[in-house]
């Protein structure tokens, strides 16, 4: 799945470029998540290739395992998704990492424009809705996000939604990963799907307006959902 974008060559060959991250790998503690609205494609393709040019110009410690952006396919925005073996494994970079990286990456931003960039949040992995069958490769991410009034709320809308629809992917998905951020505050279900298209035909079955899913989202207290979004076509590195 490497493209003709990848990275430069690191010693050892320690990673793949331009590959979708292994969301449940066992050494994940920490997650981080962020996205940017770069105004339109000349912006948005700005973006990924200075941002994923700037990571992989950069000596990353043992604790990073991934960071991988994503295009919108509305053309404009950009889904940053990274992996760390821990959140004291991430700070400690941040606080000791001498290399330029971050002046490099707002040089980028800043060179867009306003992109909306208020740092990535932390998350955690939850639980996931497991493929149904034979893994398939996916081709499309589908962001949806909820905001939440703390994290037993957090937790109500993942667990009731597993229960409602079982722990195995149904339809055209390939599995659904929900992400709870560290203050309890927002639920990020990273969705793996084979194409846009898929996901697309789904939100007219089981996603309808009024049907049970919805209507369960809609009834529960503390819950607000935000929206989706759909990406495509990943940039940037991951530990094998």
């Amino acid at each position: 799945m490497t493209s003709s974008h990848d990275a430069p060559a690191r010693p050892g060959a320690e990673f793949r470029t331009d590959v979708f991250p292994e969301i449940r790998r066992a050494d994940a503690g920490a997650v981080l998540i962020s996205e940017w609205d770069a105004g339109g494609p000349a912006g948005q393709r700005a973006v990924l290739d200075g941002v994923a040019r700037a990571w992989a110009e950069t000596p990353l410690p043992a604790g990073f395992l991934s960071r991988v952006l994503f295009a919108g396919t509305d053309g404009r925005s950009v889904l940053n998704y990274a992996q760390w073996t821990s959140e004291a494994a991430h700070r400690e970079f941040v606080r000791t990492e001498n290399t330029g990286l971050s002046e490099r990456i707002a040089a980028v931003l800043d060179g867009v424009g306003d992109v909306g960039d208020s740092g990535p949040g932390r998350f955690r992995l939850y639980r996931s809705m497991l493929p149904h069958g034979a893994p398939r490769e996916p081709g499309c991410v589908v962001r949806v996000a909820f905001r939440t009034t703390g994290h037993e709320a957090a937790r109500g809308l993942v667990d009731g939604l597993l229960e409602l629809v079982g722990e195995l992917q149904q339809g055209g998905g390939i599995a659904s990963h929900f992400h709870i951020s560290d203050e309890g505050d927002r639920v990020v279900n990273y969705s793996e799907w084979t194409d846009p298209e898929s996901h697309e035909r789904e939100l007219g079955v089981r996603l309808r307006p009024r049907g049970a899913v919805r209507s369960f989202i809609d009834g529960l207290p503390g819950v607000e959902p935000v929206g989706f979004r759909r990406f495509v076509a990943p940039r940037g590195l991951v530990r094998v």
